[in-house]
Formats: structure tokens, C-alpha cells, sequence
């Protein structure tokens, strides 16, 4: 059970806009793909704002929409002015996070649509500190989400594989 004492800052990288969905790049047009990403950053934003266990978030990005939609949803705005790719991007995340006073973190992407915050709550909930846990794709060998406690349990490595 996670202490009083607990601060869980999320962090959501996300990239720009017109590079998201690219493998979808033969079944949507450029406006469609980058509706969904919108809708998908926006659904995640929602479920992380309406769990209590989750104190700040962080957006972690370059892209201009994704800093609007992260204000309009409370959400702190950490610029990625390298943009190197989602672990390079959490990395960033947690260095703030931590100067900023959290004891653990949650990575999340933002195309995690349909994330529920009473589910969201229940699993903050029960993991023990210190500790990592792993939420796996639908695969088994890629990450949904990553919760570090602390947050520099380990230096996240996401991609093919890295579930491992």
C-alpha cells in the first residue's frame, strides 16, 4: 500500500503530432492520423487528471497542440526541444519530476486510450514502494506503462522488446 508520504507524478511524452501513427500512414490521411493522436493524448490527460493518486503530470513535448491540450487539462509542460524518442523523452520527465519532489512515477503514452482512473487508482494503490512495475502490451514483450519508485529505480528503455 503506497505511504501518506507518496507523490506519483505521470509523465506522458508525447512527439509531434504529424510523426504519431505513421505505421497507420496506408489506411488514414495525415489529418485523420493526427485527430486520433489528438483524441488519444486528450483520453489519457482525462483518465490521469481524474485519479486522486496521481499529483502532478508532466507532458514532455515539442509539439504546440500537445502543450495546449496538457494546460487545458492541468497539466505541467516539460519541453523537448531534442526530441529523441519516448525514452530519451522519459528520462527528461523523471529528471523534473524528481527536482520537483515526486517519490515515484508513472510513464504512460499517450496512446493509451480507454485508460480508466478507477483502474488507474486501484493499481497505484497496490504496488508496494520501492519496487517497478511493469504493465505490458497486449503482446507481452513491448510496455503500456512503466511505475518506478523511486523514480530513478532504473533508466527506462522503451521499443520492440522492452518488456524485457
Amino acid at each position: 500500500m503506497a505511504s501518506q508520504a507518496t507523490r506519483t507524478f505521470a509523465i506522458l511524452p508525447v512527439k509531434r503530432f504529424a510523426d504519431a501513427k505513421a505505421r497507420l500512414g496506408d489506411e488514414l490521411s495525415g489529418g485523420t492520423r493526427r485527430a486520433l493522436t489528438e483524441a488519444m493524448v486528450t483520453d489519457v490527460l482525462m483518465a490521469l487528471r481524474r485519479t486522486d493518486a496521481v499529483h502532478e503530470v508532466l507532458v514532455v513535448t515539442c509539439e504546440p497542440a500537445a502543450e495546449a491540450i496538457g494546460r487545458g487539462y492541468g497539466a505541467r509542460i516539460v519541453y523537448d526541444d531534442v526530441e529523441a524518442g519516448q525514452s530519451p523523452a522519459a528520462r527528461i520527465g523523471i529528471a523534473r519530476a524528481i527536482e520537483d519532489g515526486a517519490t515515484r512515477v508513472l510513464l504512460v503514452p499517450g496512446d493509451c486510450p480507454a485508460l480508466d482512473p478507477a483502474e488507474l487508482a486501484a493499481f497505484l494503490e497496490r504496488r508496494p514502494e520501492p519496487g517497478l512495475t511493469i504493465v505490458p502490451d497486449r503482446h507481452g514483450s513491448g510496455t503500456n506503462a512503466l511505475l518506478l519508485s523511486p523514480p530513478d529505480v532504473i533508466e527506462p528503455a522503451f521499443g520492440p522488446g522492452s518488456r524485457e
